[in-house]
């Protein structure tokens, strides 16, 4: 009997401490599209430093230049991404009122409207997974998932979500967590 398929989008993978040394060490991904044809996600906290007005050269309000550039993932980083969250998004397709867009004139209209509930959030690449990779992975152990949530992802320290996710994991994870970022400090 097959075994059925099952997606891992609105999900969060975490690296469980097998990833040092690679671009993933330390990595919440937030799993955007995942299915038969492969998956896509957005490394939520990995700041590029620079601020997305230095990276997209277009007509957009202040507001929208002056918010954090994130780095993705490690394909293709000329690509634009963004996530939009609202307290109502009828055509969500990530998380309930979560959004994934692509599109230069989509974000540029996202950070024109005014709403207070209103969040966004800008990438440069991404992180992708060909046919079955994604479920391969994950059967060697090489990441973690957790629940996303919009409080999660758009975290207002997001260089300290991996340690938080997983030191509410559990004790396990909680010596995961606090391991030195170079073992030999140990």
């Amino acid at each position: 009997m097959a075994k059925s398929f099952k997606s891992l989008r609105g999900q969060l993978l975490l690296d469980n401490g097998k990833l040092r040394g690679s671009f993933f060490h330390r990595s919440v991904i937030l799993v955007c599209q995942h299915d038969a044809e492969g998956a896509l996600g957005l490394v939520l906290n990995r700041a590029t430093g620079n601020k997305v007005g230095e990276a997209v050269v277009t007509k957009m309000p202040e507001s929208l230049k002056q918010m954090s550039l994130f780095l993705g993932g490690p394909v293709q980083p000329q690509v634009l991404s963004f996530l939009h969250s609202d307290s109502y998004l009828p055509d969500a397709n990530v998380l309930p009122n979560l959004s994934l867009g692509h599109s230069i004139d989509d974000l540029v209209e996202a950070g024109d409207n005014y709403s207070p509930g209103r969040q966004l959030k800008v990438f440069a690449g991404y992180a992708g997974w060909s046919p079955g990779q994604l479920d391969r992975e994950l059967k060697m152990d090489t990441w973690l998932t957790h629940p996303a949530s919009l409080d999660l992802v758009f975290h207002s320290q997001p260089h300290e979500l991996w340690k938080l996710i997983l030191s509410d994991k559990g004790w396990k994870y909680r010596l995961i967590a606090e391991a030195p970022e170079d073992l030999s400090w140990n």
